[in-house]
C-alpha cells in the first residue's frame, strides 16, 4: 500500500457511480465484486477504497486515502474549523446541488433571528450566521431535517436541494441558498515523492475528462472573406485550425471549442455563410 496510490470515494449512490465512471474514463482499470471496500486497478499502482463519504475528507487527511471524490458540501462541513490537510484539486462538474435554508410554505418570509435552525450541517450553517450576524439556534439533526419543524423541533431547517422535490412534498420554500456544491476531487498536501507522479498523472487525466464534457470539435467550410468573423463565432476556441481547399475562394475550418455549442451558434455560423457544419463530441483532453 505504501507504494500504491489510494483513491477514495463513496461506497453507494450516484456520487459513487459516477466517480467510478470518470476514473475508468481517465484510464485507471479496476474492477468490484460484490460488497468489497477495496479495488486495485490492474493498469496502474493505484487502489480505489470505498467508504462512506462523511469519512473521505479525514482519511485524505489523515494520510490513509491520497486522493479522493467527495462532495463539496462535505469536504467543507468536515473540515471547517478544523487544521487538515486536504487541498481541493478539480471541480468535476456533477452530483451538483446547493444547501439551502427553508421554511413551511406559510412562514416563507420569516426572519432568522431568533429561530431554531435543524441541519446535517451545523459547521457551514453556524459560520453562515456568524458571517451575516444572525443570532440563531442551530439544533444537529442527522435525517428526516424536513420533518423538524412539523414536530416542533425546528422553525425551519438548512438542508441539501437538488431538484427541490423533497421540499415541495414537505410544504417547504427554500429561503435563502448559502452553499452551492458539486463533486470535487481532493488531494493530501503532502503525499509522498514516489506517489506525487502517478497523482499528477491521474489528476491530468481527470482534468483532460471533465474538459471534454462540453467540449465539442467544429469543422466547417467558409468562404475565406468571412474568416475572422466566422472564428469570432466559435465559442471557447483558442487557435482554429485553416486548411486551404480547392476553391481557392473557400477554406476549411476545425476548431476545438470549450464551450457549448448551441443550435443558435450553428445558425449564426450559416448566416456567415458557413456551410457543412460537423460539431463532434471529444472524449478526453490533454492540455
Amino acid at each position: 500500500m505504501k507504494n500504491r496510490l489510494t483513491i477514495a470515494i463513496q461506497k453507494g449512490g450516484r456520487l459513487s457511480d459516477q466517480s467510478k465512471d470518470l476514473i475508468k474514463k481517465s484510464g485507471i482499470n479496476f474492477s468490484t465484486k460484490g460488497d468489497k471496500l477495496l479495488a486495485k486497478s490492474n493498469n496502474l499502482p493505484i487502489d480505489i477504497l470505498f467508504v462512506r463519504d462523511d469519512d473521505i475528507p479525514s482519511l485524505v487527511s489523515n494520510g490513509d486515502a491520497d486522493l479522493a471524490i467527495v462532495g463539496e458540501n462535505v469536504l467543507i462541513e468536515k473540515t471547517l474549523f478544523k487544521k487538515n490537510n486536504t487541498v481541493k484539486v478539480l471541480d468535476l462538474g456533477f452530483s451538483k446541488c446547493r444547501l439551502s435554508i427553508a421554511a413551511p410554505d406559510n412562514k416563507k418570509n420569516m426572519r432568522l433571528a431568533n429561530k431554531k435552525i435543524a441541519t446535517s450541517y451545523p459547521n457551514i450553517l453556524k459560520k453562515y450566521l456568524s458571517d451575516n450576524n444572525i443570532n440563531a439556534t442551530v439544533t444537529n439533526i442527522h435525517g428526516s431535517v424536513e420533518l423538524t419543524p412539523y414536530i416542533g423541533m425546528s422553525d425551519c431547517i438548512c438542508d441539501l436541494v437538488s431538484s427541490g422535490a423533497t421540499l415541495e412534498a414537505n410544504n417547504l420554500k427554500e429561503i435563502k441558498v448559502i452553499l452551492n456544491s458539486q463533486a470535487v476531487l481532493i488531494k493530501n498536501k503532502k503525499l509522498s515523492k514516489n506517489k506525487i507522479l502517478i497523482a499528477e498523472k491521474v489528476i491530468n487525466r481527470m482534468e483532460g475528462v471533465i474538459n471534454a464534457i462540453e467540449s465539442k470539435y467544429v469543422m466547417l467550410n467558409a468562404d475565406t472573406k468571412n474568416l475572422k468573423d466566422i472564428c469570432k463565432l466559435l465559442p471557447g476556441s483558442e487557435s482554429p485550425t485553416i486548411i486551404p481547399l480547392e476553391d481557392e475562394n473557400k477554406v476549411a475550418i476545425h476548431a476545438l471549442c470549450q464551450e457549448p455549442i448551441f443550435w443558435e451558434t450553428m445558425e449564426q455560423l450559416k448566416n456567415k455563410g458557413a456551410s457543412s457544419i460537423l460539431v463532434m463530441p471529444v472524449e478526453k483532453i490533454l492540455n
